[in-house]
C-alpha cells in the first residue's frame, strides 16, 4: 500500500505542475520565438537526417571510456588504504580497456569521415 500511496503522489504532483505551469506562464508569442531553432542557425535541410553508424559508436566509446574514470576517481581516493590486491585488480581493470581501446583503433573507430 505505501509505494501505491507513493506513486499516486508523484502523478499527482507531476499531473499538477504540469496544470500549474499550462495556467500560469506567459504567453507572448512572436514570429522569432515560434521558428524552429538549431544553435542559433536558421534550419537549413531535412529535420529527419540520418546518422551514420559510425557517430553511434564513437559516442559509445566515449561512454565506455567515461565509465573509465568514473571506476578510478573513487580508487585512486582511498589508494593507500585498500592495498595491494585492489591496485592488481585495477590494473587488470585498465589492461581490459587497453585491449578494447586497441582493439576500437585497429579496427578504425576512431576514424571521423
Amino acid at each position: 500500500m505505501p509505494v501505491v500511496l507513493f506513486l499516486l503522489i508523484a502523478a499527482a504532483f507531476g499531473l499538477g505542475a504540469l496544470m500549474m505551469g499550462g495556467l500560469f506562464r506567459l504567453r507572448r508569442p512572436y514570429p522569432e520565438k515560434l521558428m524552429p531553432y538549431e544553435s542559433g542557425i536558421d534550419p537549413v535541410g531535412e529535420p529527419r537526417q540520418r546518422f551514420s553508424v559510425r557517430f553511434y559508436v564513437i559516442a559509445m566509446l566515449f561512454v565506455v571510456f567515461d565509465v573509465e574514470a568514473v571506476f578510478m576517481y573513487p580508487w585512486a581516493v582511498v589508494f593507500d588504504r585498500i592495498g595491494l590486491y585492489a591496485f592488481v585488480e585495477m590494473l587488470i581493470f585498465i589492461f581490459v580497456l587497453l585491449v578494447g581501446y586497441l582493439y576500437a583503433w585497429k579496427k578504425e573507430a576512431f576514424r571521423w569521415e
